[in-house]
């Protein structure tokens, strides 16, 4: 799963209207225009295509690297919890987490965790929405420090899983 398609499932299972992703980005520290957001979200062809279509598409879609997405995640912590109170000597912007792309879910869960409040069994109980049952020794290495001895990679699949139970936990 790429940065895109995580940015259209974040999209789908919140419900955030393309107004807010283009809010949310500027409390994330990136300008983005209502086009460019919506360049962005434009889902990639996996049917047979030629060359000529990929060059065509690479035209209408726009990349959302690893730091646009952490903006994004950063922006949407901002959106729905409000600005963090100013510590003196630290800097207003959080140092980048997403280390490599192995890492985006991981991230991605934490900061959901953090903007939505989530406990965790509120975690556990969107992944029993989706129909996958977790216990709480199973999620905690998802939150660990990448290089801890338990840190564990979160799966597309996971992560696709945790998204569609927000999906469904917000459409109640």
């Amino acid at each position: 799963m790429n940065n895109n398609e995580i940015l259209i499932r974040l999209r789908d299972a919140l419900d955030i209207k393309n107004t807010d992703m283009v809010e949310i980005f500027k409390l994330g520290g990136i300008e983005l225009t209502s086009e460019e957001v919506s360049m962005m979200l434009i889902e990639s062809k996996d049917s047979d295509h030629n060359e000529d279509q990929d060059i065509e598409e690479k035209k209408e879609n726009l990349e959302c690297n690893n730091d646009s997405l952490e903006s994004f995640l950063n922006g949407f912590i901002i959106f729905k919890r409000g600005e963090p109170d100013s510590i003196p000597g630290k800097s207003k912007k959080p140092p980048l987490a997403i280390k490599n792309s192995k890492s985006v879910n991981n991230v991605m869960l934490k900061k959901l965790k953090i903007a939505l409040s989530l406990t965790a069994e509120d975690m556990l109980d969107i992944f029993e929405e989706a129909g996958t049952f977790v216990t709480k020794g199973e999620l905690s290495p998802l939150f660990r420090k990448e290089g801890h001895t338990h840190y564990k990679y979160c799966s597309d699949n996971f992560a696709i899983k945790f998204l569609n139970g927000v999906a469904i936990k917000n459409q109640r």
